[in-house]
């Protein structure tokens, strides 16, 4: 069997997301093996997964931690401190995956959409790679907005012209990541590269979305939109309290759990709805706001098993990460989007377009939260169209399909076509 290398950014839904990918790819027989700078083996849950460590004099000791420190506060002028950051590993990767990946003898790679590097080098070595989207697919289209801009889709003209806009004003802030992705690929003798679009296979590309959750776009031939990437889970720990008050599920992620303010707003709206509130911080917050949090009436845990308990709750408050709204489409569970960063804005503009739930500010207080919850629980409308969503969703394959597709392009090396494979 075939011995495959995945390039990822060391974030924990990004690492999630592939290693259930990775899972199945194991489950037929395929070695799998992460490489990363030497702090992200610690994101890894799977014993299968094999790990290769690179950028031992760039990224020491402590890396990761500056890294994730950055990521989760990314406004002002900490973004261009995030894009530098960005930028350096990427610029380390091109620097050691030529010689790791000789080192280890892969047959093809498997890589991140946000992780350029990755199909650079493949590009470089002649090497197969597929491209895999865990956030929203970064593939241009001009007919509608980056996934990081709030913009509702709209087709007039005036619509365009600001999607426009925004894109050149997003190109110059990611400028540091798009001056490393022209130096490496002209060093690659790859022609002329300058941002992550333009780094993606040829061969596949995967998508955790679904057609059903995006907004209407022109995508490759190539490209499967094969819905959540996940491995299986056992029944989570919910609170006991009667069922005859609503359970609201709230988090706002690993990067972003120590949003205390947030959570206390929530917290809020849920008492003066008599709605149960279950909140999971991953480790964000510290013991004094647990117990204030919980002085409120809400359950309050670092982990959960989310997927498992959106199928429970009547409605979920999320920061707009892609991975918690997909649970929450595959649950059924009405969706409150309090976008912070990132690709947020966009998902959180594509729950609002298809009716899956309401979007609020980051800077909303309890009475506002209070409204939109209110109109979660007692609207039956959401419910309805995440059910009309189901059979897209049990179609799409997930990691099951998403493994298909790996194998037969990285084995046949040509492209696999949507539809067709």
């Amino acid at each position: 069997m075939s011995h495959f290398a995945v390039i990822a950014p060391p974030f924990y839904s990004h690492v999630r997301a592939l290693e259930a990918l990775a899972g199945e790819l194991i489950a037929r027989g395929h070695r799998i093996t992460v490489v990363q700078q030497a702090e992200a083996k610690a994101l890894l849950r799977d014993p299968r997964v094999g790990f290769y460590a690179v950028g031992a004099h760039s990224h020491p000791a402590g890396s990761l931690a500056r890294t994730l420190t950055l990521t989760a506060h990314p406004s002002g002028p900490g973004i261009f401190r995030l894009v530098a950051d960005l930028a350096n590993t990427t610029a380390m990767l091109c620097r050691e995956l030529p010689t790791a990946l000789e080192a280890l003898a892969v047959d093809g790679l498997i890589v991140d959409q946000m992780e350029p590097a990755g199909g650079l080098v493949a590009e470089a070595l002649g090497l197969p790679f597929v491209s895999v989207a865990c956030a929203l697919p970064v593939n241009r289209d001009e007919t509608i907005p980056l996934p990081v801009m709030p913009f509702r889709y709209a087709s007039s003209t005036r619509s365009k012209k600001l999607y426009a806009a925004s894109t050149r004003v997003y190109d110059w802030l990611m400028r540091s990541q798009g001056e490393v992705i022209a130096r490496q690929a002209r060093e690659f003798g790859l022609g002329e590269r300058h941002a992550l679009h333009e780094c993606l296979s040829p061969l596949a590309q995967i998508s955790q979305t679904l057609p059903g959750f995006d907004f209407p776009r022109r995508l490759p031939a190539c490209f499967h939109a094969v819905g959540p990437l996940r491995p299986g889970g056992a029944a989570p720990s919910i609170p006991d309290e009667a069922a005859a008050e609503p359970l609201v599920f709230a988090s706002f992620g690993t990067l972003q759990g120590h949003r205390y303010r947030q959570f206390w707003a929530v917290a809020q709206a849920c008492r003066r709805l008599h709605a149960r509130l279950l909140i999971a911080h991953c480790g964000g917050l510290n013991a004094a706001q647990v117990r204030a949090l919980a002085a409120t009436g809400a359950t309050v845990t670092d982990f959960t098993d989310q997927a498992c308990l959106l199928r429970q709750a009547q409605a979920v408050i999320t920061h707009g990460g892609l991975n918690t709204v997909l649970d929450a489409i595959a649950g059924g569970t009405p969706i409150l989007t309090v976008p912070l960063a990132f690709d947020q804005p966009g998902v959180a503009a594509r729950v609002v377009y298809h009716g899956l739930g309401r979007r609020a500010s980051r800077f909303a207080g309890a009475a506002t939260l209070t409204g939109h919850l209110d109109a979660l629980l007692h609207d039956s409308g959401y419910r309805q169209r995440l059910a009309a969503l189901q059979p897209q969703l049990q179609q799409a394959g997930g990691a099951w399909r998403a493994a298909q597709i790996v194998v037969q392009a990285l084995g046949a090396k040509r492209p696999v076509l949507a539809g067709v494979a």
